[in-house]
């Protein structure tokens, strides 16, 4: 990577979030090539106003509506494509920098052949602040950033709200064999 690149690159960290913890990013790019794009900012207003339509008495909605309290801001970016090949990890690359900040720690990173979830954490020392999920796939990109305070214990709650995509955070149970029936 040559130093322009670089001073670029490092510059744009320096300014990308907003005073709310919100990463910047242009993501035009990237849709341009995509076949399906989806996009939810949810905040302020809009964000309290969804926790009035989620009941007390159902212990998922009531989940959801106690952490959406602390929240700031939930907003998702997920693009897909016909084929491979349509972006570049190095599309990615503004993305990531503004992750490996002191701010930003990565919790957990899974690889696969050809896929990556990270999922970082934003804390202020105390308590975490914000949270990041990238999954990249070969013809799938997906960003899910939550912006205010958060109790990991209670984020699998949000998994499949609000355009989140369903994650399962944590080992996958393995399938267990039918049981033969003997004569």
């Amino acid at each position: 990577m040559n130093k322009l690149t670089s001073a670029l690159i490092l510059s744009a960290c320096l300014f990308a979030q907003e005073k709310g913890g919100r990463l910047q990013f242009d993501w035009d790019k990237i849709a341009a090539k995509a076949t399906e794009k989806v996009d939810v900012n949810l905040e302020g207003p809009a964000l309290r106003s969804v926790s009035q339509f989620l009941s007390n008495d159902k212990k998922d909605e009531s989940q959801v509506k106690q952490l959406i309290q602390g929240l700031k801001g939930v907003y998702v970016k997920s693009f897909e494509f016909a084929k491979e090949g349509q972006y570049s990890d190095a599309d990615l690359n503004g993305l990531r920098a503004q992750l490996r900040t002191p701010d930003w720690s990565k919790l957990v990173e899974v690889q696969e052949e050809k896929e990556n979830v990270a999922v970082y954490m934003r804390s202020d020392g105390t308590q975490f602040q914000g949270m990041v999920v990238l999954a990249v796939e070969p013809t799938e990109v997906t960003f899910v950033q939550i912006v205010g305070a958060i109790d990991p214990s209670m984020l699998g709650a949000l998994s499949g709200q609000f355009g989140i995509p369903k994650m399962h955070l944590g080992p996958t149970p393995k399938a267990v064999p039918a049981k033969k029936k003997s004569n």
